[in-house]
């Protein structure tokens, strides 16, 4: 067990529409893997993201194609 605690922070890129979540990338050395909350609920649960599952997930957003309908190729 780690004694590590999450240094939370949403991205600069949110709108504040109140559809945020907020992830602490403090914790990849450590565990791994990428915790992430929603922004409006942080006492609410925590979703554990594997590290290359969520630099996975970032390069698809970066390259445009998730909500698009078309995958990245």
């Amino acid at each position: 067990m780690t004694t590590e605690t999450p240094r939370w922070f949403t991205s600069s890129y949110s709108d504040n529409g109140g559809a945020c979540i907020e992830i602490a990338a403090n914790l990849i050395p450590v565990r791994g893997t990428v915790p992430i909350r929603d922004s409006k609920s942080p006492n609410g649960p925590v979703l554990d993201v594997h590290a290359d599952a969520f630099s996975s997930f970032v390069d698809g957003v970066k390259a445009g194609g998730l909500g698009s309908g078309v995958a990245p190729r």
